[in-house]
């Protein structure tokens, strides 16, 4: 696959909206890969985007959410609705479990033979994964760990996107656990280069490509950027996230559970601040019992309230025409 690219720059899958076909389509037909996200969208809405993108000829990818099979402490939820009900003094969503109409979405990868399928939040057993490449489908599967990285090779995947801890929005890893002693990106492409021998893509805070050269000088094969595209035109982010990257409002980011009761990492905000410590592993619930808080948030302006995921390296982000950034990322990097 890398081979078909012009330049390896992948642009990351970005559920609830912000990864469009426009956004994927400028960075495809720029030499890189797009990416559209299948996460929190009907079998429907998926279809109708990849018809979009099969329109045009180039290489593109879908990213598949893995269901999730973690058990929730049903009290510890319970009790945080209540905590959530008495602040917010608005409706909650419904808790409950959902496989993001994974069955589904399978089907269309496979009817429409995507070029190029990654997997977030676990491994799909052999079958699958050989089911996909049997009929040309190039795999890659999304890794935090050494662990991680060594189960996806062991199920025969084409190759793997390391994620750091520095990335935004979720972190990819199999099971819903607490980050303990992390390692910079850069360390941990070492130690995984180590014991796996696929191709590796890496992710976390790349915004510029004097970083990106950095990652291919250590043995990376290919970066992929999410928070440096959010404020391109193409992107699908709302106006109030947008300005909140650009404002200097916010100094920090942080990992938290606040939203969607698994880890994320986001612009540190009010309800980052005064839920993170209480807030459950209760994964996807707790999204969708916080869904019209933040729903609420973005007609009300309120980025106080919102999930503004970015990587630890938002503050360098250029609001740029897709095509523009690109070239200028590969202009930075030394890849022309």
């Amino acid at each position: 696959m890398f081979n078909k690219l012009r330049y390896p720059i992948i642009q990351a899958p970005m559920a609830g909206g912000i990864s469009t076909v426009c956004l994927a389509k400028a960075i495809s037909s720029s030499g890189g890969l797009g990416f559209l996200a299948a996460g929190y969208k009907t079998v429907e809405a998926l279809e109708h985007e990849i018809l979009e993108m099969q329109q045009g000829n180039d290489l593109f990818g879908v990213n598949l959410f893995v269901p999730q099979t973690d058990a929730v402490n049903e009290k510890e939820l319970y009790a945080f609705m209540t905590v959530l009900q008495q602040d917010v003094g608005r409706e909650l969503g419904k808790p409950m479990y959902s496989n993001d109409e994974w069955e589904g979405k399978l089907a269309l990868v496979k009817k429409y033979k995507v070029p190029v399928v990654s997997f977030t939040f676990g491994c799909p057993d052999k079958v699958l994964i050989e089911q996909l490449q049997v009929i040309g489908t190039y795999v890659i599967v999304t890794v935090t760990t050494v662990q991680e990285a060594k189960l996806a090779v062991s199920q025969g995947a084409n190759a793997i996107c390391l994620q750091g801890y520095e990335a935004g929005g979720h972190q990819a890893s199999f099971e819903n656990t607490d980050i303990e002693n992390p390692l910079p990106l850069v360390e941990l492409l070492q130690q995984v280069k180590e014991k796996v021998h696929i191709p590796i893509i890496v992710a976390g805070g790349i915004m510029d490509g004097k970083k990106i050269q950095q990652l291919l000088a250590e043995g990376a094969d290919a970066v992929q950027l999410g928070t440096a595209f959010i404020c391109c035109d193409e992107s699908g982010a709302n106006e109030v996230y947008r300005q909140a990257l650009q404002s200097g409002e916010f100094a920090s980011t942080k990992l938290t559970r606040a939203f969607t009761g698994r880890l994320a990492r986001g612009l540190e905000n009010d309800f980052i601040k005064k839920y993170s410590t209480i807030a459950p592993k209760a994964y996807p619930a707790l999204h969708y019992v916080t869904q019209p808080i933040r729903k609420n948030a973005i007609a009300e302006k309120n980025a106080q309230v919102m999930s503004l995921w970015a990587g630890i390296g938002y503050q360098q982000i250029r609001a740029l025409p897709t095509k523009e950034l690109f070239e200028l990322l590969v202009k930075e990097a030394g890849l022309e």
